[in-house]
């Protein structure tokens, strides 16, 4: 039999004998458990969420590293091409971890329609193109379909569609400048086969996808020249090294660039959301175990004859701080239990709903992404007992040095 669980046990069954002084303190305590574990679930499920749905957008219109000339071009658009006849091309079976590489090549155009126009970076891709990345973000219509003759469809953002009042099923002008700017432009009528909102401003309000035979048409390139290669990992966290590698196998006129170098300002800003996640935890935690703190100093103190009680009858200092250490952890599970059903729900809801938007200018993507990870979840609860548990051992210290004589006639 464990005397000291026992003893805590009665103790927390006993709520009549609960004084009108600690009875508050307690639920303020077990509050501020479970309000730092909601708001500690809701901070790690949306800050990595809005990291790995961004990583998913700039991946889908880039790759996850992007191989082209070695030139000064810091453009989007494909100046000098490249042969597609590469030994790691269509398998990059040199390097481990590559699940994908596609062929691409990028021209910049101007739609022009009855009413307005725009600039746009049409992009053309092959057969090999993953569109899997791509069809999530299809809000109306389908995808190209790249049949053997040039196809005149293509991918239209909504936000392009809404400026050209343009919808599926219609057809547009698109000129895109020869290299002699003394002649005229050259005209490509292209027909919308679908609508996407990726909802990343910067490739929403540039990019259409379609043949691209058509670029290599206007830059009088051969079959075989394209602009550059897209390369997929199975493994994001290793993209440096997987770029690195890849850099290693594609010779000396080739160059790499991984999406992390690419938009560099991106991600920066994506790794102060660990920094953001890290201060509300350390925060909410500290919170929840000074309360802790204030509740165990209350509970001894309205126990105080208990404990002489009991150390009259020989228990020792640890024995009868364990009762209350008990008690304790008692209070923390009900915290828990309840931050864990508000915060997890909560979470719930807005992975299905999408209730919360966010302006996509700013945060690149229009509702608030959550990742809902148990391990993370386990993660937090074990850590708050454990910090919780640690912190209460300096202020049940104070039972040591209560006398038994002393503290059976305290009132």
């Amino acid at each position: 039999m464990n005397p000291e669980y026992f003893i805590a046990k009665r103790l927390v069954a006993a709520k009549g004998r609960k004084s009108n002084i600690s009875a508050p303190i307690i639920k303020i305590a077990i509050a501020a458990i479970a309000i730092g574990m909601v708001m500690m679930i809701i901070s790690v499920a949306t800050g990595i969420g809005l990291q790995q749905k961004i990583r998913e957008k700039v991946s889908a219109f880039n790759g996850h590293i992007i191989i082209s000339n070695y030139d000064d071009n810091e453009s989007q658009v494909s100046v000098t091409p490249i042969s597609i006849d590469q030994p790691f091309y269509p398998k990059f079976k040199s390097v481990q971890g590559i699940r994908h590489i596609q062929a691409v090549a990028s021209k910049a155009g101007i739609i022009r329609t009855a009413d307005a126009f725009e600039g746009i970076i049409f992009k053309g891709v092959g057969k090999d193109y993953d569109w899997e990345s791509i069809k999530e973000y299809l809000v109306d219509g389908g995808l190209p379909q790249l049949s053997e003759a040039i196809s005149p469809e293509v991918l239209i953002s909504q936000y392009l569609a809404n400026r050209l009042k343009l919808k599926v099923g219609d057809r547009f002008n698109t000129f895109f400048m020869k290299e002699d700017n003394t002649k005229l432009p050259n005209l490509r009528v292209f027909k919308i086969a679908g609508i996407y909102n990726s909802g990343f401003q910067e490739f929403d309000a540039a990019y259409i996808i379609g043949d691209i035979r058509h670029v290599q048409r206007i830059n009088k390139w051969q079959p075989d020249q394209i602009g550059g290669f897209e390369v997929f990992v199975d493994d994001f966290t290793k993209i440096a090294q997987r770029g690195e590698a890849v850099y290693q196998e594609t010779g000396s006129t080739l160059d790499t660039q991984t999406i992390v170098e690419k938009y560099y300002y991106i991600f920066e800003w994506l790794q102060l959301f660990d920094f953001n996640i890290l201060i509300i935890l350390v925060v909410m935690i500290a919170v929840a175990t000074i309360n802790m703190v204030v509740a165990l100093l209350v509970l001894i103190l309205e126990r105080t004859q208990m404990i002489g009680v009991l150390k009259a009858i020989g228990a020792n200092n640890w024995l009868v701080r364990k009762v209350f250490l008990y008690n304790a952890l008692y209070l923390i599970l009900r915290g828990l239990f309840w931050g864990n059903f508000i915060g997890i729900g909560l979470v719930l809801i807005q992975q299905y709903t999408g209730i919360i938007h966010l302006n996509p200018e700013s945060y690149y993507v229009n509702e608030a992404p959550v990742y809902l990870n148990w391990f993370y979840i386990v993660a937090l609860n074990i850590g708050t007992i454990v910090v919780c548990l640690l912190v209460l051992l300096i202020p049940s210290y104070i039972i040591t040095k209560i006398s038994p004589i002393r503290a059976i006639r305290f009132d």
